[in-house]
Formats: C-alpha cells, sequence, structure tokens
C-alpha cells in the first residue's frame, strides 16, 4: 500500500507513548476516543485515556516500547481503519520479562479541521473475542 498520512501520525503517537510524552499524544485522539486499556477494561476520554497511559508506564516501570511493525489502513469518505501489527516490550519490567505481539485495530476519524484523530484505540485487536 502506498504511503499514507496516517503511517506518521501512528509512528508519532508510538514515540510519545515511548518518550511518556502524554501531552503530545493526547493530541492523537478525539475528544471523545475509546482506549481498550485491557480486555474488559475502556478508558472514555481523553482525561481517561491520559491517566491509563500513566498507569501503563507505571505498571511497565517507565519501560515500555511500542512500535507498528506492518499496516494495512482501509479508508471511505473521514473514516479510516487501521490494521496493524504492534510489537511491545518493556525491559524493566521486574516481576517478569515482557514482549508481545498483537494485531491491533485503530479507527480514526478526519475531524473538521483536517486532522486524522483516533476515535477507537484497540491494541488487542480480535484478541477481545477470546
Amino acid at each position: 500500500m502506498q504511503s499514507h498520512d496516517l503511517k506518521q501520525i501512528i509512528k508519532n503517537a508510538d514515540l510519545a507513548i515511548n518518550q511518556e510524552n502524554f501531552d503530545d499524544l493526547m493530541n492523537f485522539y478525539s475528544e471523545d476516543a475509546i482506549l481498550v486499556v485491557k480486555p474488559g477494561m475502556l478508558a472514555k476520554g481523553k482525561a481517561e485515556i491520559r491517566r491509563a497511559f500513566e498507569a501503563i508506564a507505571n505498571y511497565f516501570n517507565h519501560s515500555l516500547i511500542v512500535n507498528q511493525e506492518k499496516m494495512e489502513i482501509i479508508e471511505t469518505g473521514d473514516t479510516a481503519l487501521v490494521i496493524a501489527k504492534a510489537i511491545l516490550s518493556a525491559n524493566q519490567k521486574k516481576d517478569s520479562e515482557f514482549s508481545m505481539e498483537r494485531t491491533a485495530t485503530y479507527v480514526f476519524k478526519k475531524e473538521a479541521d483536517g486532522i486524522w484523530r483516533c476515535i477507537i484505540d484497540n491494541s488487542y485487536g480480535a484478541e477481545l473475542l477470546q
């Protein structure tokens, strides 16, 4: 697939997560976005999403690294579905080693200002069905 603006937007979001720059990360989300924190737990809206990412950073002893290895983007009008191979690692998680590969799904909406913002962030993808 050809280059798409969303690839760079997602790369920037991953960098913000990795650097724990949660101010910049919140620009990635719409006001009413939903983050799947873990199966059965959602964060709704920017304030809850920010608190979730702060808790996630603490859980991984501030060593979480997120990268998207491969991505497909399906777009129609002002909406896009992104399916990505997300790679997560955390080398400072003291109680256990952590490295995981997930097939994530993200939904984006192009807002009135022309900027793509994430409205649904589901790094668990279809794993939610299990």
